[in-house]
């Protein structure tokens, strides 16, 4: 029935701990891991059967975020605050310890970092100088995800007490909080046009909440067995992917909230441990996916396939 072809390009290894995170680099062929093993790699999608060794930090590393207007790489060091790499040249810029957490999510706007971390704590930070500017305690419970949302000039962040809470970009004052899930809110993302916000959960649900209509329920899905750890949108914006604690990668359509594809190891020798992190590349719309079991999978995703192997 399916009209979708996935293939499994590439099998990165390297890492000797789960991988947590990934993030684009410059260009779109390359990319940031990072895992529990404190070690930063880089991946070269044109050459990717060997990572490039960036740093090796002490603690495990949940974070990472390019900071786009300076070039450099922000690290969430658990326990010891953050971290700003010229990655190029494989030299540490600045660190700053603001908390003893560990630390979740990074995400900027211009100048301003934002970063959440275990103790509920959002910190806003002044990149040039490595200042804080405002810390937001809005919760006992951890900041899980942050997204930014440039067109609304809005900032949403999702908490382990199973709320969202919205602020103003510029001024941080709350304009919006409510309970959205029934656990840990753990990924947010605002939809490429900024009118959506989708969120998953904990509870393995998939929503969505409309921004203009201050964030009213649009449509939900029992998306997942097990938690929603992350989800992507594709570079044409058509379509995204998220993935769970259940091993397992899912493709859906953006406009009708369907889903259209189930990666997993049955089916796709898939990863064999919790899926925790993607990132969907221009670099020939290539889907890279980082668990659990130590390794990175490369994929890639035909939509106009008659035949499905």
């Amino acid at each position: 029935m399916s009209l979708i072809h996935v293939k499994r390009l590439h099998n990165l290894t390297g890492h000797r701990d789960c991988i947590y995170t990934l993030q684009q680099a410059d260009t779109p062929h390359r990319f940031f891991s990072a895992a529990g093993d404190g070690m930063i790699a880089l991946w070269n999608l044109e050459s990717p059967d060997e990572g490039e060794l960036i740093a090796s930090l002490p603690n495990s590393i949940y974070a990472l975020h390019y900071h786009q207007p300076s070039g450099n790489l922000v690290v969430g060091h658990n326990y010891n605050g953050i971290h700003v790499l010229d990655w190029r040249n494989k030299k540490e810029l600045g660190s700053l310890k603001m908390t003893d957490a560990a630390i979740f999510d990074i995400q900027s706007h211009g100048n301003r970092l934002f970063i959440g971390d275990k103790e509920g704590m959002i910190t806003v930070i002044d990149f040039s100088s490595l200042t804080i500017i405002k810390r937001l305690k809005a919760s006992e419970k951890s900041v899980r995800t942050i997204a930014v949302n440039e067109l609304q000039r809005e900032l949403a962040v999702g908490f382990s007490d199973n709320f969202i809470r919205v602020y103003d970009l510029e001024s941080l004052e709350e304009k919006f909080v409510w309970e959205a899930h029934l656990n840990s809110v753990f990924t947010l993302r605002y939809s490429p046009d900024g009118h959506y916000l989708l969120s998953g959960s904990r509870d393995a649900r998939l929503k969505t909440w409309d921004v203009k209509a201050g964030y009213v329920k649009a449509a939900e899905v029992v998306a997942h067995m097990h938690a929603i750890n992350h989800l992507d949108f594709s570079p044409d914006s058509k379509h995204f992917v998220t993935c769970s604690m259940d091993k397992s990668i899912k493709v859906w359509s953006l406009d009708e909230m369907r889903l259209l594809k189930v990666i997993d190891k049955g089916r796709h020798a898939g990863h064999g441990t919790s899926v925790n992190k993607l990132l969907w590349t221009s670099h020939e719309e290539q889907l890279v996916s980082a668990s659990d079991d130590k390794t990175i999978s490369v994929w890639t995703i035909d939509f106009n396939q008659s035949l499905d192997h």
